[in-house]
C-alpha cells in the first residue's frame, strides 16, 4: 500500500529533484493524464481548465510556489492586451505596451539578471550591494517572450486577443513547451485551441516517433557523453591532454545538440498526442554551410522571434548597411545575453554577431553555394567556428574556456596516439560516432525512416517504444540528468 509520505512526495516540489520529461515519474503522470484528456475531446471549456491545472501543477513541480509568478505574467498581459485592442488612442496603446514591457522585463531582469549586475556593480565600485540569493525559476525566459509576442502583435494588429483569460492561460501554461520552448506565438497556437480536437494514425505515429528519438538523444546520446567526459574535462580541462580536450569540444558540440532538440522533439510530440501542432525548433543545424543558415536552423523559435520583434523594431535592414549590421550585433548581443546573465555568454553573442555581419557584408551564403567543394568546406569551417563558441558557452568561466583552449593549442598530428585515446575512451567515441551519424544522415534517408514507422502496427510500435524505454533505463546514469536549457 502507498503511503501518505509517498503519495506527498509524488505531489510536493522537490528542488533537488524537479519533474523532467526524461523522469519515470513524468511517465506515471502524463499517462494519468492522458487517460483523462481524450475523454474530454468534445468538452472544450473541460479540456482548457484541466489542462491548465495540470501544467500549472507541472510547473510547481519544476519551479515550486514560482508558478503564481506564471499566473501573474498572464493576467497582466491578457488584460493590458485587451485594453491595447479596445483603444484607439495611439499613445495610450503605445504606454500600455511600454508598460506590458517593463512589467515582463522588470521581472525577467530581477530573477535571472541580478546577481550578474550587483556584482559587476560591486566591482566596478568597490561596493557590498547584495540582494541575496535570487531563485530562478524554470522557463522564466521561455514563456516572457512567448507573453510579448501576444502583447506586440495585438499591438501591431496582427491578432486579434484570445476569447478569454482561460484560452490565454492555456496557450502561455501548455505544459509540453513551457519550460524549454519551443517559443510559440499566439497567432499560430490560440486558433488551434478553437478547433475540432482530432489525432489522425500518421499523426500519432509521428507523435510517437519524434517522442522516442527526444527521449534517446537526450537520455542515451547527450546524457552519457556529458555524464561520463565532457563534464570530467571541463571541470579540470589541465588534466586531460590535447586531444581529450578536442574531444570533449566535439562532445559538448552533440551534446547540447542533443539535449536541447530532444527535449523540443518531446515537446512536439507530446503536444501533438494533444492534438496541438508546435513548430519545428532544430534542422540539422550543423549541416549549415554559414552561420547564417545556421541560425535558421538552431533553436528556431528564438532566432525568429529575435528577428521579428528585435532586429526589426530596431529598423532592421531599412536603414544603411551600418546601421543593418549594428541591429545584427546588438540583436545576437542580447541573444547571447538572454541565454546566461554571464559574459562569457554575452561573448558568445558578440561572436556569432560578428560572424553574421562578415557573411552579410561579403554576401558568404550566396558565394559558398555556388559549388559543392566551396559549400563542404564551408560547412566545416562553419561546424568549428560554431563548436569554438560553444566553449564559452559550456565553460564554468573565462579562464576554464581559456584553459581548454589552450591545452587544444597544444595538439599535435600524431594519429598514432590519437588511436590509442579513442581505444582509451571506446564508448565515448562510439557514442559520438552514432550521434553524428544520426546527425548527418540524409534528410531522405530520415523521411524513409519514418515513413517505415508509420508502416509498422500499432502493437509494433507499442512494443518499440517499450524497447526504447528499456534502453534509456539500461543505460540511464544514476540520476536523472536536467536538460541544459532549464537553466535559461
Amino acid at each position: 500500500m502507498m503511503e501518505w509520505n509517498d503519495i506527498w512526495s509524488w505531489l510536493s516540489y522537490d528542488p533537488q529533484s524537479p519533474l523532467l520529461f526524461n523522469s519515470e515519474a513524468f511517465l506515471y503522470l502524463f499517462l494519468g493524464f492522458y487517460l483523462l484528456y481524450i475523454f474530454m475531446s468534445d468538452a472544450r471549456k473541460m479540456r482548457i481548465l484541466y489542462v491548465i491545472a495540470f501544467s500549472l501543477f507541472f510547473y510547481y513541480k519544476c519551479s515550486g510556489v514560482y508558478f503564481i509568478l506564471l499566473i501573474f505574467s498572464s493576467f497582466v498581459d491578457y488584460y493590458l492586451s485587451e485594453l491595447i485592442y479596445k483603444s484607439h488612442d495611439k499613445r495610450k496603446r503605445k504606454w500600455l505596451l511600454i508598460l506590458s514591457c517593463i512589467i515582463n522585463l522588470g521581472l525577467l531582469a530581477y530573477f535571472k539578471y541580478t546577481g550578474f549586475l550587483t556584482a559587476n556593480f560591486n566591482a566596478l565600485f568597490s561596493g557590498d550591494l547584495s540582494f541575496g540569493t535570487v531563485f530562478l525559476p524554470v522557463g522564466i525566459s521561455f514563456y516572457t517572450f512567448q507573453t510579448m509576442s501576444y502583447t506586440i502583435d495585438v499591438y501591431r494588429k496582427e491578432l486579434e486577443p484570445a476569447r478569454n483569460i482561460w484560452d490565454f492561460m492555456f496557450f502561455v501554461s501548455f505544459f509540453p513547451q513551457l519550460v524549454a520552448g519551443p517559443i510559440v506565438r499566439a497567432k499560430d497556437f490560440i486558433p488551434q485551441i478553437y478547433e475540432k480536437l482530432q489525432l489522425s494514425k500518421k499523426e500519432l505515429s509521428y507523435a510517437l516517433f519524434l517522442i522516442m528519438g527526444g527521449l534517446l538523444k537526450k537520455t542515451v546520446l547527450s546524457d552519457f557523453i556529458s555524464v561520463n567526459f565532457v563534464d570530467r574535462v571541463f571541470e579540470f580541462p589541465d588534466n586531460y591532454g590535447a586531444f581529450e580536450n578536442l574531444l570533449a569540444v566535439y562532445g559538448y558540440t552533440l551534446q547540447i545538440y542533443c539535449d536541447f532538440s530532444g527535449y523540443s522533439d518531446i515537446a512536439i510530440g507530446l503536444a501533438l498526442l494533444m492534438g496541438f501542432t508546435l513548430p519545428p525548433n532544430f534542422k540539422t543545424p550543423y549541416k549549415s554551410s554559414s552561420v547564417t543558415e545556421f541560425w535558421r536552423r538552431w533553436h528556431i523559435s528564438l532566432s525568429s522571434w529575435l528577428r521579428d520583434y528585435l532586429y526589426i523594431s530596431m529598423g532592421g535592414n531599412r536603414q544603411g548597411k551600418i546601421r543593418t549590421y549594428f541591429n545584427l550585433f546588438m540583436t545576437m548581443l542580447l541573444g547571447g545575453l538572454w541565454h546566461g546573465a554571464s559574459w562569457k555568454f554575452i561573448l558568445w553573442g558578440a561572436m556569432h554577431g560578428t560572424v553574421l555581419i562578415i557573411e552579410k557584408a561579403f554576401n558568404i551564403p550566396k558565394l559558398t553555394g555556388r559549388s559543392f567543394p566551396l559549400k563542404l568546406i564551408a560547412g566545416i569551417l562553419t561546424f568549428h567556428f560554431v563548436a569554438f563558441c560553444w566553449i564559452f558557452f559550456r565553460a564554468s568561466d573565462f579562464n576554464n574556456a581559456l584553459n581548454v583552449i589552450s591545452n587544444i593549442g597544444r595538439i599535435e598530428w600524431n594519429p598514432q596516439i590519437w588511436w590509442t585515446v579513442l581505444k582509451g575512451y571506446q564508448n565515448i567515441a562510439i557514442v559520438l560516432l552514432i550521434g553524428y551519424l544520426w546527425h548527418f544522415i540524409p534528410q531522405k534517408v530520415q523521411d524513409k525512416q519514418l515513413e517505415l514507422f508509420h508502416r509498422i502496427p500499432v502493437a509494433g510500435k507499442v512494443l518499440l517504444f517499450a524497447a526504447v524505454i528499456w534502453v534509456i533505463s539500461a543505460t540511464a546514469s544514476s540520476e536523472v540528468q536536467p536538460f541544459i536549457y532549464f537553466q535559461f
